[in-house]
C-alpha cells in the first residue's frame, strides 16, 4: 500500500479514511449476480471524478469496506454522500431486484482515520522540537 503525501498549492497532507457501510436492513445485495462488480466500477469512477484515491475496496455479502486517501478539503460526510448517492441511483436503475427498495444504503456508516505515523512518533516529534537543531 502506498502512503504518498498529497500536495496542493498551500498544503501537504496524508489523510486516510477507512469506511464501512451497509445496505438498508443489511440486505444481502452482493449475492445478486453482477451487483458487486458494478458497485466497484461505479465507486472507482465516482472516486476518480472527485479526486478520491481508493487504497482498498472490498464488498462482503451485506457490507462494504473502502479505504481511501483524500485531500484536507474533503469532508467525511461528503465522501459518503458522493459514493452512496452515485451507486444507489445507478444500481437501482440497473438491477430490478434493487428497484423495489425505497433506498439502497442506510444513512449510517463507520469511519476511522489511519495515517503513516503512530501517535508515539508524533508525541516524540513534538516533545523533541526544542532540543533539535
Amino acid at each position: 500500500m502506498k502512503n504518498e503525501y498529497k500536495h496542493t498549492k498551500t498544503t501537504v497532507s496524508l489523510i486516510n479514511y477507512h469506511f464501512v457501510f451497509c445496505p438498508r436492513y443489511r440486505r444481502k445485495i452482493f449475492n445478486i449476480q453482477g451487483v458487486e462488480d458494478r458497485f466497484k466500477e461505479l465507486t472507482i469512477a465516482e472516486c476518480d471524478k472527485q479526486g478520491i484515491e481508493i487504497l482498498a475496496l472490498e464488498c462482503h455479502i451485506d457490507h462494504v469496506h473502502i479505504f481511501v486517501s483524500v485531500l484536507p478539503t474533503m469532508s467525511i460526510p461528503n465522501i459518503m454522500k458522493q459514493i452512496k448517492g452515485c451507486t444507489s441511483l445507478q444500481l437501482r436503475e440497473e438491477f430490478p431486484q434493487l428497484k423495489a427498495m425505497p433506498s439502497l444504503w442506510t444513512r449510517n456508516y463507520f469511519v476511522s482515520t489511519a495515517g503513516n505515523v503512530s501517535s508515539e512518533t508524533i508525541k516524540w516529534y513534538v516533545d523533541t522540537q526544542k532540543t533539535r537543531p
